[in-house]
């Protein structure tokens, strides 16, 4: 007898669930599912799983193809239970493809190829459905983005769009999708939400455009870069009654949101002070992040993060704020150093993209400071620090995969209408945020910023 063992949570029950155990099935004449606990979904990364694990393990039974239902629930149980229930095959999703290699040692390996285009829901009577999510864009971040979709339960990146077609092709058949295509009807008939992964200057456009046609939104940082247009477009996700999210991964980040929250308890008393940097070095100036015409420069590609920080800490009620860039021949900044006054605190923020500083974040305050030390916008630790030295503390948090998923189990449990994610991300601080790169651009154009030439 064959005895084949695969593993998942099977939450909000699908067709690609059920294919896969079928052909799981297939390979041999005995099947053992393994059913992940909450508990051991979370550690591994796995957010907004909405079924209970009875539920789930109901619903793999009543597939038929099971003859026996396991619980899996600690890190090493794959190989424990191949040694102890005999294993011949173990198999999983091609999506998983090159992740269980450790496993031929003790039994075949066997990646099956995932279904493609899941949109329905099976064997269950609950209120989510699974929501198809089409991906706008197809470059770099886009491609660090799709993989951690299925860490997160209820969505599926059903669809790539880009006006390029050829590059939306690659990356569809990259992390083997359903469809790509260059028409924008196409990708919204497909589509319950999308996830806007395009150049700077085309986010307004899609943002509405998705709006108009019904789609929930997340789109990658900065959202836009003038005021007016982040105040329409939330103004126009409202009346639509849909769900506008900016993907800017740090306020999703479980750490981060500690140490918001550490800062703002009073553990270090009034603050004073917020210095956040974020430089990193790029030596291929041919770059979008480097191309005048496409809003390129270090300030609006990496400043969001230091100002979400500065903004969450000390408010959007700013008196002045000062800037003082290094620029290459082109206009385009390679630093930027940026002053925040308020009227009885102080914020400094650094970004570069060739010019590299430290890049730690630090709140000082009247009892005590903060600080996480870069890349703080991982948020994977901070301390806290006293006069007494003897009373730090120091916290640590698991930061998973790319750090995308959090901004993605957000996003899908507000679609829900759930509060299981928090973030400390608001529409007045995506505001606030284009307000302040607004004012940067135009300053610039205007020689209202130090501009220094390297």
């Amino acid at each position: 007898m064959v005895k084949v063992i695969t593993y998942g949570s099977y939450d909000l029950f699908h067709e690609g669930h059920y294919r896969l155990l079928q052909r799981a099935k297939a390979l041999g004449d005995y099947l053992i599912v393994g059913v992940t606990t909450e508990q051991y979904d979370e550690y591994r990364g796995k957010l907004n799983v909405a079924d209970s694990l009875m539920e789930r393990i109901e619903h793999v039974k009543q597939t038929g193809f099971a003859d026996q239902i396991i619980i899996e629930d600690h890190v090493g149980q794959k190989v424990e239970d191949i040694q102890k229930y005999n294993v011949d095959i173990f198999t999983v999703g091609s999506d998983w493809l090159g992740k269980f290699e450790y496993l031929k040692e003790y039994c075949k390996v066997v990646y099956l190829e995932r279904t493609k285009g899941i949109s329905s829901t099976m064997l269950r009577n609950g209120n989510f459905g699974i929501v198809r999510l089409g991906i706008i864009g197809s470059g770099r971040i886009a491609r660090r983005f799709i993989p951690e979709v299925k860490y997160v339960s209820g969505v599926n990146a059903e669809i790539v769009y880009n006006p390029h077609l050829e590059s939306a092709r690659k990356l569809t058949e990259l992390n083997q999708l359903n469809i790509y295509t260059d028409d924008r009807e196409v990708l919204f008939r497909h589509s319950d939400a999308v996830y806007i992964a395009s150049p700077h200057n085309t986010h307004y456009e899609y943002i509405m455009d998705a709006i108009n046609h019904g789609k929930h939104v997340l789109c990658e940082k900065p959202l836009v870069l003038k005021k007016r247009e982040a105040e329409e477009a939330f103004a126009l996700a409202k009346e639509k009654k849909l769900i506008l999210m900016e993907a800017l991964k740090t306020a999703y980040a479980p750490g981060f949101i500690k140490l918001i929250s550490t800062a703002k308890s009073g553990n270090i008393g009034k603050i004073c002070e917020v210095e956040a940097g974020f430089t990193k070095l790029v030596q291929d100036h041919n770059l979008r992040e480097f191309l005048p015409q496409e809003s390129g420069g270090s300030f609006t590609e990496l400043g969001s993060y230091p100002l979400l920080a500065v903004i969450k800490l000390l408010g959007r009620n700013y008196r002045d704020i000062s800037f003082t860039s290094f620029c290459d021949k082109n206009g385009v900044d390679l630093y930027t150093k940026a002053c925040i006054y308020y009227d009885r605190s102080i914020a400094s923020i650094k970004t570069g993209l060739g010019v590299k500083s430290e890049g730690n974040l630090v709140i000082a305050g009247t009892n005590g400071y903060l600080i996480a030390d870069s890349p703080w916008w991982l948020t994977k630790k901070f301390k806290l620090c006293y006069e007494d030295r003897s009373a730090n503390e120091e916290f640590f948090f698991k930061y998973q995969g790319e750090g995308l998923r959090y901004e993605i189990g957000a996003f899908i449990a507000q679609i829900n209408g759930l509060k299981k994610h928090t973030s400390v991300m608001k529409a007045e601080d995506s505001i606030a945020i284009a307000e302040i790169m607004e004012k940067y651009r135009n300053d610039l154009s205007n020689n209202l910023v130090r501009r220094i030439v390297l």
